[in-house]
């Protein structure tokens, strides 16, 4: 895994990507659930997220951002936080597709 140092270098190369996401120009809510989203309801909200994602050009490099940087919070790379930290775990790359 790389460090913390190089994922966060604010250079072109780096963050490139982001500018070919599908999410980009969305609200942020679309990708982040409310603390008080429970449930069935919850689990609508990631679905949904998740949906764009999965037609998104940049899904890897997504993912594999927000599994190296250990993002804590909404959906990344068609990725829930606890789906982030189970990748990160295993071995092998973190750019394995997620249900």
């Amino acid at each position: 895994m790389e460090s913390a140092h190089r994922i966060l270098t604010p250079t072109l190369e780096s963050w490139e990507w982001q500018l070919r996401g599908l999410c980009r120009g969305m609200p942020s809510e679309v990708f982040f659930t409310a603390e008080h989203d429970k449930g069935q309801r919850r689990l609508d909200h990631e679905k949904s997220a998740k949906q764009i994602c999965r037609a998104c050009p940049v899904l890897l490099e997504c993912r594999r951002y927000a599994v190296e940087a250990a993002e804590p919070y909404g959906i990344w790379g068609a990725t829930t936080p606890q789906e982030r930290r189970s990748l990160g775990r295993e071995s092998g790359p973190a750019v394995k597709p997620a249900s």
